[in-house]
């Protein structure tokens, strides 16, 4: 199963892409890493920590 990368910050509405540093909770909530900070690492919609999300492959 492969995680779903959203492609904004569910707070501030920066946009993300698969390079991008984010964070996201065991849901997929997905932040940027300014936001992250901002919330000390807890997601505001499950209280789960946010983590950072792996990066993936940049396509040729």
């Amino acid at each position: 199963m492969a995680l779903d990368y959203k492609t904004s910050c569910e707070k501030c509405n920066t946009q993300l892409n698969m390079q991008s540093k984010a964070c996201i909770c065991s849901y997929e909530c997905t932040f940027c890493e300014t936001c992250s900070e901002e919330m000390n690492f807890i997601c505001p919609n499950c209280n789960g920590e946010l983590v950072k999300r792996p990066k993936r492959k940049k396509e040729n």
